[in-house]
């Protein structure tokens, strides 16, 4: 199946101040993280944003903020964004929904089973998620394709949404990605 940007939404899980630094590889996360969410704004491809608890866990930390171009979220207490009315009525008129975030084997997961289940293509981008450790991150992104998730990479979904090369919007999705 061919991602096309048209057809496509981002959602933009947990990066928050108090859980981050408690992740795998974070640095190499958010550094990816950053990448994609840029070039997913020279595409214009939409993008919402939640938090887990936001009172007690924090705001998202502000590079994935300035890297999405928005710092509205929509404030969750349950693990899975489908059970958010909010984040349901932003995902309307989209067949594939981008994900990114932390952590893979909770808020992650329980996203893609849910959202597979009500129709929509889970694109699970595995090196914009993490988790506390390597091993539960290694077994949710096996249970995630198993659920029907297509999983990808950030710079691999960035060309494919790209589709052509010579146009502006190519030449700055490759001077990200370098």
């Amino acid at each position: 199946m061919r991602i096309s940007a048209d057809e496509t939404i981002c959602l933009i899980i947990d990066y928050q101040e108090k859980i981050l630094p408690a992740m795998a590889e974070k640095e190499q996360l958010v550094e990816t993280s950053v990448k994609l969410l840029k070039g997913l704004r020279i595409l214009e491809v939409p993008m919402v944003m939640t938090t887990q608890y936001s009172k007690g866990l924090g705001l998202n930390i502000p590079e994935i903020c300035e890297a999405a171009g928005i710092e509205e979220y929509i404030d969750k207490g349950s693990f899975s964004c489908a059970d958010v009315e909010e984040v349901c009525h932003a995902l309307l008129g989209k067949k594939n929904v981008i994900i990114c975030g932390i952590e893979a084997h909770v808020c992650v997961l329980q996203t893609i089973i849910d959202l597979k289940e009500m129709g929509y293509q889970p694109i699970l981008v595995e090196d914009c998620v993490s988790s506390r450790n390597l091993h539960d991150k290694e077994i949710a992104l096996l249970r995630a394709r198993d659920e029907g998730a297509i999983l990808t990479t950030y710079e691999s979904l960035l060309f494919e949404l790209t589709r052509v090369s010579g146009t502006e919007k190519f030449k700055q999705i490759s001077k990200l990605v370098k």
